[in-house]
Order: structure tokens, then sequence, then C-alpha cells
């Protein structure tokens, strides 16, 4: 197995989710996820927002607002729509992951939430669809004022596994509060509840990156990475409180804390510009985890190789 580093466009097509995994643990901290919105006119509408996103150095394409029951990537006019994430995948060479929403009816609300339709929502159904869509690995998470709680993520991770099989890749967390009351913050997730994901067979951890929610620092990020690591799975940072929009010094700085954190990969937001996080900063957030060399040779690769 090679380290996902390594790795061109005809490796992904082969690798299962768990082959995935371990190339990115081979990688040692030096994995880039892309987040990016599907459903909205891209940046520059002559390409996709994740054709953009992997041109400045993503290794990873993560899909938000994507509904499985509605398939569409803006910016792929003459995909159909059942083709449209097998499509995406030639295109851009790289895995591509999708967003998937475990809505708690009951989450106490700290401000007024949105509906979202069934498409997004976690459910054996979406899986079923996920997995026939083509898609490489699910993140269970939850958008800002979609009312996600910790206890249906750990639900939805084990319908998850139960419907996409043990070869799947799954990533469970929050990365802010997603419009909870008591879910935010420093009280964002539990240790004990962390545990409880990938014992219900997360094989990755989603936490916020050191600096991107109240009270995340440094050492608390560490703490909760330690756990993942000591139950066996990865730990993925995150960056979704849209400073994917600011300056190249602050996501220097975010970067280099969630490696001082000991994050296997990381993972950078769609709220830059439209359903993108700003190009550069993706570049600028590759070239401080891994340097210039990893980060041109992934921005350069061709999708032939």
């Amino acid at each position: 197995m090679k380290r996902l580093l390594d790795c061109t466009a005809s490796d992904f097509v082969r690798m299962t989710g768990k082959e995935l995994k371990q190339a990115i643990k081979a990688s040692e901290g030096r994995v880039l996820v892309a987040e990016v919105v599907a459903a909205v006119t891209p940046l520059y509408p002559s390409v996709t927002n994740a054709e953009l996103a992997a041109s400045f150095g993503a290794d990873m394409i993560l899909l938000n607002f994507f509904d499985v029951f509605a398939p569409r990537v803006e910016g792929l006019t003459d995909s159909n729509p059942a083709d449209a994430v097998r499509d995406l995948k030639r295109l851009i060479g790289r895995p591509v992951g999708l967003n998937l929403e475990p809505v708690d009816p009951g989450a106490r609300q700290a401000e007024q939430l949105h509906a979202l339709p069934p498409g997004r929502l976690a459910s054996a159904e979406t899986f079923a669809a996920a997995k026939e869509l083509g898609f490489d690995f699910i993140c269970l998470t939850g958008n800002p004022k979609t009312g996600v709680t910790n206890k249906e993520i750990q639900e939805a991770v084990r319908t998850a596994r139960d419907v996409m099989g043990t070869e799947a890749l799954i990533i469970a967390g929050k990365m802010h509060g997603a419009g909870v009351e008591g879910e935010a913050g420093r009280d964002l997730v539990a240790k004990q509840e962390v545990i409880g994901f990938i014992e219900a067979g997360a094989d990755m951890i989603l936490l916020p990156s050191p600096g991107t929610v109240p009270g995340m620092t440094l050492e608390s990020a560490k703490a909760m990475v330690d756990a993942v690591h000591a139950h066996g799975a990865l730990a993925l940072l995150a960056t979704g409180t849209s400073q994917e929009g600011s300056d190249e010094a602050t996501i220097r700085q975010i970067a280099l804390n969630s490696k001082m954190a000991g994050a296997d990969l990381y993972h950078i937001g769609d709220a830059g510009y439209n359903g993108i996080a700003v190009p550069e900063n993706i570049m600028h957030y590759s070239i401080t985890i891994r340097g210039k060399r990893h980060t041109y040779v992934r921005m350069a690769s061709s999708v032939l190789r």
C-alpha cells in the first residue's frame, strides 16, 4: 500500500475505503481535504469548484449540499445525474466524499433551524444511494442551523456501517455547534462521545481545529486526538467556521496548530467564496503541512497518471 502522498489517479480508482484509510495513515499528517458546495454556481462557472480545489492542492474532495436523490454537480453541464459523481472523479483524479447530516428532531435549538431535503439526511436510504453513486467516503456531520447532535451522529454511524459494509470509509463528528444548544464551543463533544463514534464503526473522527471554535485550544485538541488514536481511529481536524476565507497567516497558524495536535488529515471548508475556500488558502494550507514539494506535485499531477 502506498502512502496517499505518492498516489495518483490510477491508484485512487482502485482503492477501497479501508485502503484509503491506510494510505492516509501512512502519510503521517500530510493529507488535505477540501470541502466544496456542489449545489451552487461555481466560483468560476467554466470549471466545478471541485476541480478548482483539486488544482490548488487538495488530496480529497468533500461535497456539501449534495442531494443523493437529485444528484447534480453544478458545472458538470453534460453529465447524466446518475453518473455525476463518477464523472467528477474522472475529471479530478481524487477521492470524492459526501456530507450527510444526522439531524435530531428533538435537538435543543440555539437558533432557528433549517429544514433539509431527505437526500441530504443521514438515513439507510441515503447511504445506499451514496454507495450506488460511487462516493469514496462518507462524512457524518452538520452544517450550520441544521440541528445535528452527537447522539444522532453515533446512531448514523451504526446505520452507515450496516448499509455500506466493512470496506466503507466513514468520518464522523462536528466542526461547530450546528445550531444545537449545549453542543458548541468547549462543550461541542465529550471524549466519551468520540469513543462512542469509534465503537459504532467510524474510521475517522472529525474535530474542530485549534482556534476555530471558542475554547478549542492546542492542548484540548491534542487531548481529543490522543483519545481518538488510543481507540484505533484517525483524526481529521476541521476548519469550518468561515476562516477558510481568512488571510494566509491565519491559515498557517491553524494548520501548524492542527499538526501539533496530531491530526492525520486536515479539512478546509467551503465558505471562502462561492462554495469553496479561498483557493490560495488551500495551497497555503498544503504548503504549511507538507511543503512545496508535495503541494506542487499534487497540483501538477495529471489525471492520466
